[in-house]
């Protein structure tokens, strides 16, 4: 097709005033309505990223479940839980703190 003949059947459909109306009131929808399809995206585009957080703060606190289970049921791990976190000694204990760089 070449664009005369392009232009035959598009210019008709243009001068239409039920196509011309319909075209511009899905260019309001689509750009200046409140709930636009740009906010809709960026909107969609959050609540992705507002999940993939939920799911990794979901998996952080199991993980800290089971530490806590862990600490409570054996009083070992509870001192070394304590030496490692929170670099606590024995009074007649040295600590030598190795710092990896």
């Amino acid at each position: 097709m070449s664009w005369k003949e392009k232009a035959q059947v598009i210019l008709p459909l243009i001068r239409n005033k039920y196509v011309l109306t319909g075209l511009l009131f899905i260019i309001w929808l689509f750009f200046f309505d409140q709930n636009n399809m740009v906010n809709r995206m960026n909107l969609s585009r959050r609540i992705n990223d507002l999940e993939k957080q939920k799911e990794h703060y979901k998996h952080e606190i199991d993980e800290n479940r089971k530490r806590m289970d862990e600490l409570k049921s054996n009083p070992e791990n509870l001192e070394k839980f304590a030496r490692e976190q929170y670099l606590m000694k024995k009074p007649n204990e040295e600590l030598f703190i190795i710092i990896e760089e």
